[in-house]
Order: C-alpha cells, then sequence, then structure tokens
C-alpha cells in the first residue's frame, strides 16, 4: 500500500512541478566529445520551494550522475528520464536550495555530431537529452554555460563570453545570461567557424559565423541582416530583450532555422552566392528567426494551443521586413501565395482552428500571419502596434495565452473584434473572402489577377494583353503571362516568347527555362542564352531542356558550365558529372575521376543536401559499386528523417536487383555496427546468409 501511495505522489509531482517550485538558474560546465558522441558535465541549480513536497525532479534522459557534489542536504538520484532531488524532512516553502553533481549521457537526440560540428535542437526535441533541465516550457530559467572544446574550434552559445581560457590541449569559452529563458531554447554549436561581426543602431552586438571555406559566401547570405534588426527593433518598438546575437550555419539541421535564445541556428543550405541570392535566399528564415526573439522567446506560449503566437507572429513581422526591403509588390505576392495554399486546404475540407493544437505549421505560421494581416486592417496600424507593444512589456519573460494577446488588442481600440476572433481563431474554413477583399487594396494584386483571368482565353483573343504587359515586365505579373504561353502553338506564340527573352527580366526568363520542354530550332540560339544567366535555376532547367532537345550539342553546353557548382547542394556541378557520364564521350581516366566525383558527393562528408542529389544521379545512371552502396546504407540511418526515409525507398527498390544485392553482402564486414544494425532489422542479412 506504501508503495502504491508513493507511484501516486510521484504522478502527481510530475504533473504539477512547476506549481511546486520555480528553477531559479542553472550553471554547468559542459564537454561534449566528439569521438564518443557523448557529453558530461559538472552541474549546478538553485530553486524556490512554492509548494510542500519531499522531491522535485530535473528532466534528463538515460543519465548517469558519476558523483554527487552537494554537502548541503539535497540528495540526488538518476532514473531514466529524471534527476530527483530529494531531502531528508522534505523541502520547505519559501526556502532556495541547490543542487550539485556531475553527469554524463549519450545523447540519441537533441544532440548531434555530424562530421566536424556538432550542436543542439532543442524544440521538439527536448534538451534534457544533453543538459539536465526542465521539459516544460513555462518555468523559465536563467542559464549561464562554460564548454571545453578542442584547441581550433570555436563554440558558439546562449549569452556573452565572459570568460575565454586557454587550457593545455582545449578551450573553456563561459556564457552569461542575464535573463530567464525557457529550457528548448539552450543551445550550442561547435566546429570550425569564423565571424564576421556588426552592431545594429541601438548598439546591439551581431555575429554572423561561417566556415572559412564559405567565406566568399558571406555577403549574400547575410545580405540585409543589419536592416532587418533595425527595421525589426523600429516596428516592434520593443528594445531587443538579449545581451546579443549570433546566427550560425550548421551542417544537416533539422529545419531551415531555430531560434535559440540569442543563437540562431540554421540550415547551411541557406548559404549563397551572388547569383544564388537571386533564386533562394537567407532573407525570410533570417528575419523570421529574429522575430522569435520577441514572439516565442521574450513571451512565451503556455501551451501548444497558443502555438500561433510564436509562428504566426514570426511569419508576419517576417513579411513586414520582406516589406521593407523588397517592397509592396513582394509582399502582396507572399500574402497571395500563402493565401492560395491554404484556400485549397480548406477547400478539401482539411482546414484548421488557429487554436487547434495539433494544427500543421501551414496553419499556425501562414494562417496566423494571415489572421494578423486582417486584424491590423481591421483596427489600423497606430491601434495594433501599441498594442503589441503592451503585450510584451506586459509578459516580458513570462508565459502567454491568446486571451492576454486579446486583451491587449481590446485596450488598444474601440472597435469589435469578436467576429475577427470568430472567423480567424475558431473557424476551421479560410476566410478567402476576406482574403479577397484585402488583396485587392493592391493595384499590383488587381493587375495580376486580371491577367490570370485570361488564362481559359483563346491565344488569340489574349496575344495583345500579353504582349502588353511583356513590354517592360513585372516578375510576376510577367511570370503568369509566359506560364499562359504553355502548349500554344509556335507559331502563335513565338513572338511573346523572344519579348520575353529580350526583357532581360531574370525571372521572366527563367519561366521560359523551366517550363518551354520542346525548343523549335528557330529558337535554340535564343534559348542558349539563358545558360548565362545570374541564376542556378535557371541554368539547371536550361541545360536539362537543351540537352535533351540538342544531344548533339551537349558538348558545347557542357563546357559551358562545367566550372558552375550552383546552390549548396551542387546541383549544376552534379547535373554537370551526370550529363558528362551519360554522354559517354570522355576519356576512361577522366570518366573515372567523374565517377569518383559522384561518388563522393554521396558520402557521409557531404550535407544531406548534396548527397541526395547524387544517389539520384547513381540510381539513374546505374553506378552502382561498393563505395556507392556503402554511402546508401549509411544514408538509412541518417538523422534527418526525410533523407533516411528517401534512402531507405532507394535501397528497398534496389535490394530486388541481383547484381545490388551481391555487391551489399560483398561490402557488409566493411559496414559500421549501426548499418549492420539496421540491415538486421531489414532482415536482408539473415534471408541472404539461409540462402
Amino acid at each position: 500500500m506504501r508503495y502504491i501511495f508513493l507511484l501516486l505522489f510521484t504522478t502527481l509531482s510530475y504533473a504539477q512541478q512547476t506549481d511546486q517550485v520555480d528553477f531559479l538558474n542553472i550553471r554547468a560546465s559542459i564537454a561534449p566529445n566528439m569521438e564518443s558522441k557523448s557529453v558530461k558535465g559538472t552541474f549546478h541549480t538553485a530553486f524556490k520551494i512554492l509548494k510542500t513536497t519531499d522531491s522535485i525532479y530535473l528532466n534528463a534522459v538515460h543519465m548517469t550522475l558519476s558523483e554527487d557534489l552537494n554537502n548541503k542536504g539535497v540528495k540526488t538520484r538518476a532514473t531514466a528520464d529524471k534527476i530527483w532531488m530529494t531531502r531528508d524532512g522534505g523541502f520547505t516553502v519559501g526556502q532556495i536550495y541547490q543542487a550539485d553533481f556531475k553527469y554524463q549521457a549519450t545523447p540519441k537526440q537533441a544532440l548531434y555530431f555530424v562530421e566536424d560540428q556538432i550542436w543542439t535542437q532543442g524544440q521538439g526535441k527536448y534538451t534534457s537529452h544533453w543538459l539536465p533541465s526542465i521539459d516544460d516550457m513555462n518555468d523559465k530559467i536563467e542559464f549561464d554555460l562554460a564548454f571545453s572544446v578542442p584547441l581550433g574550434q570555436t563554440v558558439i552559445s546562449n549569452g556573452k563570453v565572459i570568460e575565454d581560457d586557454n587550457l593545455r590541449d582545449s578551450l573553456a569559452v563561459h556564457f552569461e545570461m542575464k535573463k530567464p529563458m525557457s529550457s528548448y531554447l539552450v543551445a550550442f554549436a561547435m566546429g570550425e567557424f569564423k565571424k564576421k561581426e556588426l552592431k545594429s543602431d541601438s548598439g546591439l552586438p551581431i555575429e554572423l559565423y561561417y566556415r572559412t571555406s564559405d567565406s566568399s559566401k558571406v555577403e549574400a547570405t547575410y545580405r540585409y541582416s543589419k536592416d532587418i534588426f533595425d527595421f525589426l527593433e523600429a516596428k516592434i518598438a520593443v528594445p531587443y530583450p538579449w545581451q546579443n546575437y549570433k546566427q550560425v550555419p550548421v551542417r544537416d539541421f533539422l529545419y531551415a532555422g531555430m531560434e535559440n535564445t540569442g543563437c540562431t541556428l540554421f540550415s547551411e543550405a541557406f548559404l549563397v552566392d551572388d547569383i544564388g541570392f537571386n533564386d533562394k535566399n537567407y532573407v525570410n528564415v533570417n528575419a523570421h528567426e529574429l522575430a522569435h526573439q520577441w514572439f516565442g522567446n521574450l513571451v512565451t506560449e503556455t501551451e501548444s494551443k497558443h502555438h500561433w503566437l510564436h509562428e504566426g507572429f514570426a511569419t508576419y513581422y517576417a513579411l513586414q521586413a520582406e516589406r521593407a526591403i523588397f517592397g509592396e509588390e513582394y509582399y502582396y505576392w507572399k500574402l497571395y501565395q500563402s493565401a492560395e495554399q491554404l484556400m485549397a486546404l480548406s477547400n478539401e475540407g482539411k482546414g484548421q482552428s488557429l487554436l487547434n493544437p495539433k494544427a500543421s505549421s501551414l496553419t499556425f505560421y501562414q494562417k496566423g500571419a494571415w489572421a494578423l494581416h486582417i486584424l491590423n486592417e481591421t483596427i489600423g496600424d497606430e491601434a495594433f502596434d501599441t498594442a503589441i507593444k503592451s503585450y510584451l512589456e506586459k509578459h516580458s519573460f513570462r508565459n502567454v495565452t491568446t486571451v492576454d494577446f486579446l486583451n491587449e488588442i481590446k485596450a488598444a481600440s474601440t472597435i469589435d473584434i469578436s467576429a475577427w476572433e470568430k472567423d480567424w481563431l475558431l473557424q476551421t474554413a479560410f476566410q478567402s473572402n476576406a482574403v479577397y477583399e484585402s488583396l485587392l487594396k493592391s493595384s499590383f494584386i488587381t493587375q495580376l489577377l486580371d491577367i490570370m483571368k485570361l488564362r481559359g482565353l483563346p491565344i488569340l483573343e489574349k496575344k495583345n494583353e500579353l504582349n502588353r504587359v511583356l513590354t517592360f515586365p513585372n516578375d510576376f505579373i510577367g511570370q503568369e503571362a509566359i506560364i499562359q504561353l504553355q502548349n500554344e502553338p509556335w507559331d502563335a506564340v513565338a513572338f511573346l516568347y523572344r519579348k520575353g527573352m529580350a526583357s532581360n527580366n531574370l525571372f521572366v526568363r527563367q519561366a521560359i527555362a523551366s517550363q518551354l520542354d520542346r525548343i523549335p530550332d528557330s529558337f535554340k540560339a535564343d534559348y542558349e542564352t539563358l545558360l548565362a544567366d545570374d541564376s542556378y535555376a535557371t541554368k539547371e532547367a536550361a541545360l536539362i531542356h537543351l540537352a535533351t532537345n540538342f544531344p548533339e550539342s551537349t558538348p558545347k553546353y557542357l563546357t559551358k558550365i562545367k566550372d558552375v557548382t550552383g546552390f549548396q547542394n551542387k546541383n549544376i556541378r552534379q547535373l554537370y558529372l551526370a550529363f558528362s557520364l551519360a554522354t559517354g564521350s570522355n576519356e576512361k581516366q577522366e570518366r573515372e575521376g567523374l565517377k569518383q566525383e559522384l561518388f563522393d558527393y554521396a558520402s557521409s562528408r557531404h550535407s544531406f543536401e548534396i548527397r541526395e542529389i547524387a544517389f539520384g544521379y547513381i540510381n539513374q545512371l546505374g553506378l552502382w559499386n561498393e563505395q556507392a552502396v556503402l554511402h546508401l546504407i549509411n544514408a538509412c540511418t541518417h538523422h534527418y528523417w526525410r533523407f533516411r526515409n528517401g534512402a531507405r525507398e532507394l535501397l528497398d527498390a534496389q535490394l530486388e536487383v541481383s547484381s545490388f544485392r551481391n555487391i551489399l553482402l560483398t561490402i557488409y564486414p566493411k559496414l559500421s555496427q549501426t548499418d549492420k544494425d539496421y540491415l538486421t532489422r531489414i532482415s536482408f542479412i539473415i534471408s541472404e546468409e539461409k540462402k
């Protein structure tokens, strides 16, 4: 009976701990180990007791306590997912206690060891896999962390560096935070990084990190970073709440970016040069993650039901920053695109309420941004901005609900927003009529929709209007005009294609490159000029279509793009390799070199964005050998699920091919134990050995 009582007490303690204890600070000295993929640390925490209890806990997944350093009556013990703290006679309400201990762990998630980098991801994965902490985001704690790293490595974490000690064979770096935050926002990254330093107009230090090998991409990647910071600080009208701001691109990141407090980590796939910037850039993610420093980090949701307070707000303010940088047309174009997605989802009966805790990212992000756009229009800029400022200041470093936000809106405006609450917070259907009326306030959208209405008309009835918009084309309206030429008789639209090409509008020409599958001989010379455009997307589409239509000219085209790498995923270089190997026109020695380069891109030396392209070409060209198969098996146990699942699907398909199975059996002894375990799980090795 006593056992049952203790079990019940433990369960209640787990459910209600934020009512019982307030963790005030956590200080830890952490030593990550790349070779063993483990971490060990010396840990200190101070906590205040709010309600009578005889035990409290920290979340700590599969951690072992190597030494209890506390001599003030608090005892610690580790279970599978917690570190419990007890005290003879129990804890006294109102008293502050502390616990000190050493721990170690080999995390399965949240701490990732990727080639020559180590980085963390707390949201959705839980910091408690590598640092004892609190998974509940309602307990905000001040974290001060120190890291012991090998000499030559750079470590970046939350807060300001207050001490930097050179030891015999390592570096100890101490970071200090002055304000509390939720545990999921604790982070660090380690690797061979350099940094570019800026200062905001308000004097706040901004640190932009990069690998030495990516130094040529720093300007284009981080373009407008200071502008974004200054804009958001002025627009939100609440000073940036942390000591400094850092941005770090990391290999094989799980998401586009993560807004750790004062320390955004983002995918190195966003590293671009001047040409890549034209196709896809970091500006939106840059602004989104920075906006989170206020919306999500300064004020934090109490539960996932209010997740739109994070993502909807960050999406909306990122759009506002892009509006300031790229203009009104760009702003309304992005609103239009997201509205199309949300309307399609709603028309399929799959719309979701913003207060649905299990809503999709599209709902939390894009519908949330639309809700704020409509609300801003409803009550006006002055009232909206006043409410936002009051909301942030009143609830700084605290947890919030949607009601907290609505209270500030109602205090700042006399306009009744009950209809908005019903339509945008509670309804699952997307409010297409209200959205349409809002979009029509933009003359650009009105012009775009007028051109889109021509889609169903015969080319003879609309060619004059399409000719007009292609004379001095708008980026987006010009693209729409080109889209409407598809599948039309060439003689009827040739002059429009030539007009689009002659416009020298990068996006109009990109539309031509991507949609004109069959290239008439008379248009060949015009189309070939696309290979010189400042767009890697255009170059890729143009090369594919040119080589398909004019195979005899492929060597000439390959010569033109031989030295072009493309995006971070090396899309142009890998396409060059694929076509070169497919045509078989190279000398044997050169051909082997091209193969080896492609096989290398499939290896774990490279990011998954590069590897997945390489596997695609290896498979298309039938180039499976021991090296390529070894890399594919390795990919099947990668930490990023989309890449891992794609590799597994490819492996499953190839296991039907006897030559592939024979290669796999040959290389089996060379596989890591992790890879062997995966093959055992899919029963391949067992079934083959029985044969």
